[in-house]
C-alpha cells in the first residue's frame, strides 16, 4: 500500500486533466486498497517523478565535471596529496583483517 499522509503538508487544491485510460487504470488500485485515493496516488507519483528528475539533474552536473579541466586538475592534485594517507589507511585496514 502506498502511504501518503497529506495532513503534514500545506496543500493547494488544483485541477488536472488526465487521460481517461490513466483514470481507469488508477481506479483499480484505489478499489483494491493499494492506494487510499486517486489524490494519494497522484501525489506519490509526482513525488517519485520529481525525485527522478532531481537525480537526473545531479547526474548531469557530475557528468559536466568530467569535462571540466579545472576540476580534473584539482581532483588529481588532491589525490596526490592524500596518496600517502590513503596508503596508510589501506595498510592499517589490511593489518586489522589479519
Amino acid at each position: 500500500m502506498v502511504n501518503v499522509n497529506l495532513d503534514h503538508f500545506e496543500t493547494v487544491r488544483t485541477t488536472v486533466t488526465l487521460p481517461a485510460d490513466l483514470v481507469k487504470q488508477s481506479q483499480r488500485f484505489v478499489d483494491d486498497g493499494t492506494v487510499p485515493s486517486r489524490n494519494a496516488l497522484i501525489v506519490a507519483a509526482l513525488e517519485h517523478f520529481l525525485a527522478e528528475l532531481e537525480r537526473q539533474e545531479i547526474d548531469r552536473q557530475f557528468a559536466a565535471l568530467a569535462k571540466d579541466a579545472e576540476y580534473q586538475e584539482l581532483s588529481e592534485r588532491l589525490a596526490e596529496e592524500f596518496a600517502d594517507a590513503d596508503w596508510e589507511a589501506l595498510t592499517l585496514a589490511e593489518e586489522t583483517k589479519s
